[in-house]
């Protein structure tokens, strides 16, 4: 049997109380780089592309691409460093960016080209300044063009995530909080570990740092960050990213014509009995504006609520169960 090849994070006695969550955009930003040059592997975000491939067009983005290059299994890190707030503003992310010590730009694209650095990334090498500027250019443009109109959405649906899971990881603890993050993730109890057959194995011992978690809507699969001199890191992918997509003038079913858009795919969603969070982490939409929706669609009597421990869940009702049948 061929043995695991795993990043194993190692959680001491504190680790899992400092545990914490932020949004790095500047994951989505290296993220959206690689959908877009392969979009035919990522459908969920069709739409995405769609609208950000016609903006990308005619950017200048070679070192871009350089530092993000496709094919390999080791990428730099220091154009994506993981953030240090829990929902900072791309202009500090981008000036963190353009701060980095060029030693550490120089040291960190050979770390990611062990056979010798290629010619479209060697500006990093030889002129490792001005190159690190043009890159910082380069990456604002694109943000600009790609996924800035798009961060009111992405955001809200990132943070809902955000706030789901940290109240489970409070209330329940790991087990519940990290079993289902990916499913090259898992969880006994003292060690989370993520298969990887790319990167080296490697144990790493978070004494007492805790480890960041990074939800992500257009990162794919699990992205262990245990390179120094930044902190553990772990970016993940929510599931019920398709969402963040839909616009709201999309066509809809006979049932959404009927009792909303939203209404109507939060009633498809109860196939199993959900908490107001657990909505909320699987359409992008707030806490709030579920809670609003549930309210009519109990009262109509499509739904029915029970408690469970803290937590309320709904479901459907038979008549409920009929309507979403029929369409």
């Amino acid at each position: 049997m061929t043995p695991r090849r795993s990043i194993d994070f190692l959680f001491g006695e504190d680790d899992l109380l400092r545990t914490r969550f932020a949004i790095s955009p500047l994951t989505e930003l290296v993220a959206a780089t690689y959908v877009l040059r392969r979009p035919q592997g990522f459908s969920p975000h069709r739409r995405w592309v769609e609208s950000a491939a016609p903006r990308v067009a005619g950017l200048r983005l070679d070192l871009l691409s350089a530092v993000n290059p496709l094919g390999r299994s080791i990428w730099p890190n220091f154009n994506a460093p993981p953030p240090i707030s829990p929902h900072p503003r791309i202009e500090d992310e981008l000036a963190r960016v353009a701060a980095t010590d060029p030693d550490i730009v120089r040291a960190d694209v050979e770390r990611a080209y062990p056979e010798g650095v290629p010619p479209e990334a060697r500006p990093f090498l030889t002129d490792t300044e001005p190159a690190l500027a043009e890159l910082v250019a380069q990456m604002g443009a694109f943000w600009d063009a790609a996924l800035q109109p798009w961060w009111d959405r992405m955001s809200a649906f990132l943070e809902s995530e955000i706030a789901a899971r940290a109240r489970r990881l409070v209330t329940t603890g790991g087990a519940a909080a990290f079993t289902d993050l990916d499913p090259t993730a898992t969880w006994d109890g003292r060690t989370l570990s993520v298969a990887s057959a790319r990167m080296t194995p490697r144990t790493v011992r978070l004494g007492g740092r805790g480890l960041l978690l990074l939800p992500s809507v257009l990162a794919f699969g699990a992205w262990p960050r245990v390179e120094p001199p930044w902190e553990p890191a772990l970016t993940y992918q929510p599931p019920g990213i398709g969402e963040v997509w839909v616009r709201e003038s999309d066509p809809e079913t006979a049932l959404a014509d009927l009792i909303g858009r939203r209404r109507a795919r939060l009633l498809a969603a109860l196939d199993r009995p959900q908490s107001t969070l657990e909505l909320a982490a699987g359409t992008g939409w707030s806490p709030g504006g579920v809670s609003t929706h549930l309210g009519v669609l109990l009262r109509a009597g499509l739904v029915a609520r029970r408690r469970s421990g803290r937590e309320v869940h709904y479901s459907r009702t038979a008549t409920g169960d009929a309507l979403v049948a029929g369409t």
